[in-house]
């Protein structure tokens, strides 16, 4: 039987029919190797994209850790900066209330100079001399003036029946009296009662002021 390429016949038929098996298988191998290759693709492609998400998420991550630690260093940054400028705050003010102290304090001590002219500065000497007399009783007792109150002596010792002591220590006014006796200090001396005003005087608030 020839089935080499005749031409008519049952050859023809039968070359026929294996070059179409031959295409066939061809086709199926490729068919066959097409969805292999998809296949690889698919899952190098998912592996792929799992690897992806990976990395996305780390980079979410380490960017979620980045930004809370840059808001902690930030917070923390603040936080000192309003710390000190708190302080720095703080210091100025107790700086100004200071200076305002002492301008309020020397405007007491010249209204106090002014008062000390009067007679009623006078007659408050003759009741802290009356009332130290009172205290002492029968004891001996030296009752002292200030110096700036020299001239005034002669005034007090007339009104009130007592000897006078010039003080040689300034005291700004009022006077002083010592019952040895007892070794007592009466003193209803201006510059004890400043001071003591001056250490218990504060700022209060920030619309007066008081102690």
């Amino acid at each position: 039987m020839d089935i080499s390429g005749g031409t008519g016949g049952k050859g023809q038929v039968i070359y026929v029919t294996l070059q179409d098996k031959t295409e066939h298988i061809k086709d199926a191998a490729m068919l066959e190797a097409r969805e292999q290759a998809d296949a690889i693709v698919s899952q190098h492609r998912k592996a792929l994209e799992h690897i992806n998400e990976q990395h996305r998420a780390e980079a979410i991550r380490q960017s979620e850790t980045r930004i809370k630690a840059e808001i902690t260093s930030a917070r923390q940054q603040y936080s000192m900066a309003s710390s000190k400028a708190q302080l720095a705050l703080k210091r100025e003010l107790g700086e100004t209330q200071n200076q305002l102290k002492k301008k309020l304090f020397h405007e007491v001590e010249e209204k106090l100079m002014e008062y000390m002219k009067t007679d009623e500065y006078k007659r408050l000497l003759i009741s802290y001399i009356e009332k130290a007399a009172t205290f002492a009783g029968t004891e001996t007792m030296v009752l002292y003036i200030n110096p700036t109150d020299a001239d005034k002596k002669e005034y007090l010792e007339e009104h009130t029946g007592m000897h006078l002591t010039v003080s040689k220590e300034d005291f700004t006014g009022g006077i002083r009296a010592v019952v040895r006796e007892r070794n007592i200090l009466i003193d209803y001396a201006f510059k004890g009662a400043l001071e003591r005003e001056y250490q218990k005087f504060t700022f209060k608030g920030g619309t007066g002021v008081g102690r």
